[in-house]
């Protein structure tokens, strides 16, 4: 691998990745990718997961699941810092919002309809 990778689900699924996270690639192979999460590796299927060369710097914009674990039931879309991975609910329709955990600041991907298909 010539330089770092991102890779963050592309599918409405339950499984150790949360909605909308970018994890580090730690090493690639046709049928699956090997992710840090919480600093451990975990092979990941290939077709679940979207990829990109650029470390992404806006929020994700994540439509509820209906089978969602662990979001307060206030929570309806809610985003996800590209820095750190922490969730955020989303109030009106900010177009940069700062992460409370990591402080940074960043835009809204609001453009980007990720899992709005799924």
């Amino acid at each position: 691998m010539a330089g770092l990778q991102w890779a963050r689900l592309q599918v409405n699924v339950n499984c150790q990745l949360r909605r909308g996270a970018w994890y580090r690639v730690i090493r690639l192979a046709p049928r699956e990718v090997v992710l840090e999460v919480d600093r451990k590796p975990l092979p990941v299927p290939r077709p679940l997961l979207q990829l990109t060369s650029t470390r992404p710097r806006r929020w994700t914009v994540v439509p509820r699941p209906h089978n969602a674990v662990g979001l307060p039931p206030s929570w309806n879309d809610y985003a996800v810092c590209p820095s750190c991975g922490d969730r955020a609910p989303l109030e009106r329709r900010p177009t940069s919002m700062r992460c409370l955990r990591c402080n940074g600041l960043f835009e809204i991907a609001w453009d980007e309809p990720y899992l709005a298909t799924v």
